[in-house]
């Protein structure tokens, strides 16, 4: 998720990832931004349809949007939550802020936003 952050610069990435109901992620698909935006993004719907497929067949599903904010925290900002499309989902947000990438993720539910730990294994 890192790398493809940083190789969207000077836009926003964005992706999504499947995993489990216990939000374990499984893989993670990157996406061209439709959007073509350094301030918002927009999951290219080809991609968008590859990944659901590819996920069902795994026997998994979507559980989350990671996107990249270029100059600002990781943290969603208004559009953001206006556009979280799904109270189930995760999204993780990448900050290029800084020297070094900060990713943070969050529940996005009628509007509330709650920061999830995020933990990295093998």
């Amino acid at each position: 998720m890192l790398s493809h952050a940083l190789q969207g610069l000077p836009l926003e990435a964005c992706g999504l990832f499947s995993g489990d109901a216990e939000g374990t992620v499984r893989r993670f698909y990157p996406c061209d931004n439709a959007a073509g935006s350094s301030t918002l993004y927009t999951v290219a719907p080809g991609d968008h349809l590859r990944a659901d497929r590819d996920a069902e067949r795994d026997g998994v599903e979507i559980i989350g949007v990671m996107h990249s904010h270029t100059h600002t925290d990781a943290y969603p900002s208004p559009t953001d939550v206006a556009q979280a499309p799904d109270p189930a989902w995760h999204y993780v947000i990448v900050s290029l802020r800084e020297d070094e990438p900060m990713l943070r993720s969050y529940r996005i539910e009628d509007g509330k936003i709650t920061e999830e730990r995020v933990v990295v294994t093998g």
